[in-house]
């Protein structure tokens, strides 16, 4: 299938992108929206070591917050489309700031983006649409999460209510984890996204993850995906933003998806539109699929990393039209989206000692990579001087691979990822272990 991009040609000019974000959800993205030939230059502010290796793509190292250098440098390069890749500008309202100055942006404003950086906000959005959610507390003291915790026959999630790069989230085996993980975050843990303490109810099932393009009004939906959070094999170990993701899931058939179109998406949509929010870009729905049906975990206002990474290479080249209808609220809402008949799935390598303290600045070598449909893209590297690629954040690289089935993909992804060696290298061993049926711990 293509997409359906048949009123393409009415649209205003797109040969210029701008992509804010440095990481591998922002690199996939510019790799995704270059194969369109109507582009003919694609900027990333600030990028990182991988992202002029990329077709058409040129870094620019500009600090996005300072709103009359971007914009004057936005004026002068002819930015046809921006897309915003993280929650933070976001949450600043840097894509109101850029739509007050006339250009096109794929991204929510502000009071969109209100849906990730506020937890409980988000919790109270669901409760008065009636989206199934957990049930949950607002906490704003130690004193308050005490006697929540304590009340409670079974421990209880802990989230700190703000942004916190996907690891703000707690799931405690005992009330004495969920007291520590409360005190952590009063005392600091998350700066001031841990003012606030939402406490959730534990729910049981499968985690997936769904995607909506929306243009204010009408949506699409991409291809659903399954994220590795832990960091350790086996789901063991800290909470991180992400070890590895797969593409498209299996768990979701039509009937099911229509389930969530109509309990979830529609009700989000309507809700964002009685509170007079105008959300143009990408609705992440984190779901649990429980026993009595789907439930929303979290929302997020951004491609998710390394779902992003995963579900790109699934694209066609028209991809980037739909961005730019979603940009100008000009969705039909029938547009076919996913090109392939592959499946994807992506492994990340990280520093040692991520998502707590870890060093960077190793230089990254790669032997031999199997090419055929699979990419490598920089999720946290810089340039030396000397122009070497040294590591620079704590998830390193994202090993992506696409083929008939998860079998072969995430067998051409691990002998890929054997090929990478940087100091402290980490990665989980078992992605996709869900949907592999030669699974076996080490391939």
């Amino acid at each position: 299938m293509s997409i359906n991009s048949k009123h393409a040609k009415s649209f205003s000019k797109l040969e210029n992108v701008l992509i804010i974000g440095n990481g591998g959800r922002e690199n996939s993205l510019a790799w995704a929206i270059q194969k369109n030939d109507l582009i003919k230059k694609i900027f990333l502010i600030p990028g990182n070591a991988g992202s002029q290796k990329i077709n058409k793509c040129e870094r620019i190292l500009l600090d996005i917050n300072n709103n009359e250098e971007l914009i004057k440098k936005l004026t002068f390069l002819d930015i046809d489309l921006v897309v915003i890749g993280p929650e933070i500008p976001l949450a600043k309202g840097l894509g109101d700031t850029l739509r007050k100055n006339g250009f096109k942006v794929f991204g929510p404003g502000k009071d969109g983006a209100k849906l990730e950086y506020s937890k409980s906000w988000a919790k109270e959005f669901m409760q008065r649409a009636e989206i199934p959610t957990a049930k949950f507390w607002k906490i704003n003291s130690l004193k308050e999460a005490n006697e929540v915790i304590n009340k409670s026959k079974s421990p209880l999630v802990v989230k700190a209510d703000g942004l916190a790069s996907g690891k703000g989230v707690f799931i405690p085996e005992s009330k004495d984890e969920c007291l520590e993980a409360t005190e952590a975050i009063f005392n600091g843990k998350f700066g001031n996204a841990g003012r606030v303490i939402v406490l959730e109810e534990r729910i049981e099932g499968p985690e997936v993850s769904v995607f909506a393009l929306c243009d204010g009004e009408k949506y699409i939906l991409l291809p659903s995906a399954q994220d590795h959070k832990r960091l350790n094999d086996n789901d063991q170990g800290p909470n991180t933003g992400g070890m590895g993701a797969y593409a498209p899931t299996p768990l979701l058939n039509k009937d099911y998806l229509e389930r969530i179109i109509k309990q979830i998406i529609n009700p989000t949509i309507k809700e964002l539109q009685r509170n007079n929010i105008e959300y143009r870009g990408v609705l992440y729905f984190g779901l649990m699929l429980t026993k009595s049906g789907p439930k929303v975990i979290e929302y997020n206002c951004r491609f998710g990393d390394p779902e992003c990474q995963t579900i790109m290479p699934l694209m066609d080249k028209d991809f980037v039209i739909l961005l730019q209808k979603c940009a100008m609220g000009k969705l039909i809402g029938n547009e076919a989206i996913n090109a392939s008949k592959k499946v994807s799935g992506c492994v990340i390598a990280t520093s040692k000692g991520y998502p707590l303290e870890y060093k960077t600045g190793y230089p990254i070598n790669i032997g031999t990579i199997d090419s055929e449909n699979c990419q490598i893209f920089d999720s946290g590297t810089r340039l030396s001087e000397t122009g070497d690629v040294l590591t620079d954040g704590g998830r390193v690289l994202s090993i992506v691979c696409q083929d008939k089935d998860f079998d072969k993909v995430f067998e051409k992804a691990y002998r890929n990822i054997k090929e990478i060696n940087f100091e402290g290298i980490y990665f989980r061993n078992d992605i996709g272990h869900q949907v592999r049926t030669k699974f076996s711990m080490g391939n």
